[in-house]
Formats: structure tokens, C-alpha cells, sequence
């Protein structure tokens, strides 16, 4: 196991941790996960089979800049001589570069009132510091980012459109990719249109680009997520103590037990100092709550890049046939590849 030597060798539970933060820490972590902190449109690498993601870097290297884009043709059969939009939204299936490309633009922002964060971030801002709190915070911000705005509330998906309205008439300019669940489109697909008619008020304030491909995870990795032994997690956190790392020892369900009492604004708390993940008896969930903490325990967990090493069966097929052929299913896909990702980094 290739673990960094970062921390003093112990071992440590995730279930014995109780995290609290509060609005200033939610509002000092609106920065991208350490995995993207040199994201850059240069170090993007658009996949030549598909046009449109050199398009859309094309098309934020001048939002960036802040002129107005000659789109291409397959943006609108009729280019726009109008004014550059003050928002722009990332359509498309997992993998492909969303949430670099929408860290890439928030490091090209010479500003230094700007925030990145996920939708599940926001709407514990505003639970933390109160709507009139979260405005006043973030008025005055020259580029607000959000990774993986959530359609699945429908309150708090019109609690983000009054918040980011609001903004964007005071000249902040906005970024967004979705997370948009239904699964009507064909695997891969994002609901663009679903996204614009929720947040009807903003449909005319984002310009929506496509980016078409495959998930570059598994480009490089087929099949399952690694599965090993009880004995042979033993064997890793005895390794990992005597090298100096911090690895933690968890049962899944006594793990997915716990997701249930802390909100998933905090699961980065759940990792800090953190090396590395050992799960012990993996199983199939039956609960799809238990299933949707988890998609957003893993998303933590990826953005980290802390390595799995898990007992049980494959952690990448803990979700059932129905799950998988549900609403959610998007959300589901996007967690195993990112599982299958840090199995086989360990």
C-alpha cells in the first residue's frame, strides 16, 4: 500500500469522531479539495474523440478573461454577438473534467473574494449563518463556484436560486455542474434542461456548455474495486503504524450507521489527518438514504485521495439492481468509479 507518511503512525476510527464547524469554518473551507489546488486549464486534457470538451475549455479560458466567447457551432445553430453571460454551466456525465475545469477557472480568477464549493456546502452555509448572513458573506465576491448542484431538495434548490439571483444582480459572476438525478436521458447525461427549469430564475443568467465523453477513470481501470482479507487489513495498518501513517479501522455498517448522525458538510472533518481507509465486511445496502451518504462520504473521500482498502464484497457493488435502475443512478455510477479509483490506488 502506497500511503504518504504525513502524520504519526496510529490507529483511529471514523466512527469515534464527532466533527462540528461552524459558519466560518464552512465559509474558510470554499476553496477546491487539495486534489484540484493546481487544476489549471493548461493541465486539462481534453479527449480528441470529443470536440466539445477543447470547446468548453476554449469557451472558460475567456469567461476567465472576461470578454465575450465565440462559441462553436454545436453551443447554438446561431452565434451570439450579445454581451458574455455572468454565469456559465457545465453539462455533462461523470468523468470528463467538470469539477477540474470549474477549479481550473477559480484559480484563473485574479479576484480574491471568490468561493468553490459543493451545492450540500452552500445550503449548510446558509443553515449555519442564516440567508441574510450567507448574502452578506458573499456579496462583494467577483466568482462563486459550485460543484454538483443538487436537484434532489426542492427547497433548498430554490433557497440557492434566490441566493445566487441575488448575487449575480450585484455583478458576481457564477460557475456551476450538476448532479441532476434522472436518469430518463441515457447513461452519461446530465439534465441540462432540468437544471434550467428548476432554477427558472437563472436560466437566462447561465450559458450552458456541453462536454461530451468518457469517465478518464476508467479509461485506465476496468472492473471491481480490490478486495482483500481481514488478515490482510491487519497486515496494512501494522505496516502503516510502523511507518509513521495514520490508516483507520471501520465496519461499513457500523461506518454507514454513523454518516446518518453527521451532516455531510462535515465529512471532511471525518478525514483530517487521515492516511488512509480500511473497511472491514463490505455488504450490499438496502437502504437508499444509507446508499446517498455514502455517494457523498466518497465524494469527500476521492477529493482527499485517501486510499480503500476494504474487506467483503467489492465496494464499487454495494448498490442494488434497483438502485442502479433508479433516479439516482448517476450519483451511484460516479461513486463507484471514484471507489474502483481509490481500491486500486491502494
Amino acid at each position: 500500500m502506497n500511503i504518504p507518511p504525513s502524520h504519526a503512525g496510529t490507529v483511529k476510527h471514523l466512527v469515534d469522531r464527532r466533527p462540528e464547524m461552524s459558519g466560518e469554518d464552512l465559509a474558510a473551507n470554499l476553496a477546491p479539495p487539495p486534489q484540484f489546488e493546481a487544476a489549471s486549464f493548461d493541465s486539462y486534457r481534453p479527449d480528441g474523440e470529443y470536440p466539445s470538451q477543447q470547446a468548453a475549455v476554449d469557451y472558460l479560458r475567456t469567461f476567465s478573461a472576461g470578454q465575450t466567447p465565440k462559441k462553436a457551432k454545436f453551443f447554438s445553430r446561431k452565434p451570439k454577438p450579445d454581451a458574455l453571460k455572468p454565469g456559465v454551466y457545465l453539462d455533462g456525465g461523470f468523468g470528463v473534467g467538470k469539477t477540474h475545469l470549474l477549479a481550473a477557472l477559480w484559480h484563473a480568477e485574479p479576484g480574491t473574494r471568490k468561493y468553490f464549493g459543493t451545492f450540500i456546502e452552500y445550503t449548510a452555509l446558509v443553515g449555519a449563518l442564516g440567508y441574510v448572513g450567507t448574502v452578506s458573506l458573499l456579496t462583494g465576491s467577483s466568482l462563486i463556484c459550485i460543484d454538483e448542484f443538487e436537484l434532489d431538495d426542492p427547497g433548498d434548490t430554490m433557497m440557492m436560486t434566490r441566493l445566487l439571483t441575488e448575487l449575480a444582480a450585484t455583478g458576481t459572476r457564477l460557475a456551476a455542474t450538476s448532479n441532476t438525478p434522472p436518469n430518463a436521458l441515457g447513461e452519461g447525461r446530465f439534465a441540462a434542461q432540468d437544471f434550467l427549469r428548476e432554477i427558472h430564475s437563472l436560466s437566462s443568467t447561465f450559458e450552458t456548455l456541453r462536454i461530451d465523453g468518457t469517465d478518464y477513470r476508467r479509461r485506465a481501470i476496468e472492473g471491481n474495486c480490490v478486495t482483500v482479507t481481514d488478515g490482510e487489513i491487519d497486515q496494512a495498518i501494522q505496516r502503516a503504524t510502523a511507518s509513521g501513517t495514520t490508516m483507520t479501522d471501520d465496519n461499513f455498517r457500523t461506518l454507514i450507521e454513523h454518516l446518518a448522525i453527521v451532516h455531510p458538510s462535515r465529512f471532511i472533518r471525518l478525514l483530517d489527518g487521515v492516511d488512509a481507509i480500511a473497511i472491514r465486511n463490505t455488504t450490499e445496502l438496502d437502504s437508499q438514504a444509507s446508499a446517498l451518504r455514502l455517494v457523498a462520504f466518497i465524494d469527500r473521500v476521492y477529493d482527499a485521495q485517501i486510499p480503500i482498502v476494504a474487506s467483503g464484497i467489492p465496494l464499487d457493488t454495494v448498490f442494488s439492481d434497483d438502485m442502479l435502475s433508479g433516479g439516482f443512478r448517476k450519483k451511484y455510477l460516479r461513486a463507484m468509479s471514484r471507489m474502483i479509483s481509490l481500491s486500486t490506488a491502494a
